[in-house]
């Protein structure tokens, strides 16, 4: 996996990350760091990232398994640790499916093995974060 992060400019502090896959994101920070607000910030974009493996893990799951899943998403809350590096201390993850006659157990399962097992993001930041999660099924 690569990817090629670029300073946009000699003003500002906002970032162009060009992935191996050829995709682009723009990052930028906070005005009193010295950005212009215009992009979400490198840390966002690692919890977003998070979010997103482990909706892939669900729903890739939840389709092996036979479920007619129509909807997944994550609302992550994340906490930081209060000094440098401001690493994950706490993130919580709510999951809402949705689908049609989805059984609990599976989702249940799909959730946790996302978590235990599959989710490189997750496992990363398990090593300095206390990951917690729960979730809700919603009949589409």
């Amino acid at each position: 996996m690569e990817c090629t992060v670029s300073w946009t400019g000699l003003t500002g502090m906002s970032f162009l990350a060009t992935t191996g896959s050829g995709h682009t994101a723009v990052m930028d920070g906070a005005v009193e760091g010295g950005g212009n607000n215009l992009a979400p910030r490198p840390m966002e974009l690692v919890l977003a990232g998070t979010g997103g493996c482990t909706a892939y893990d669900v729903v890739l799951i939840l389709r092996k398994s036979g479920q007619d899943i129509r909807g997944c998403d994550v609302k992550l809350a994340a906490e930081r640790a209060p000094t440098d590096p401001k690493v994950f201390t706490a993130i919580h993850f709510h999951f809402i499916v949705r689908g049609r006659g989805l059984k609990a157990n599976l989702v249940e399962r799909a959730i946790k093995l996302s978590h235990d097992k599959y989710c490189s993001a997750s496992a990363m930041l398990a090593h300095t974060a206390r990951l917690t999660m729960d979730w809700e099924i919603l009949e589409d």
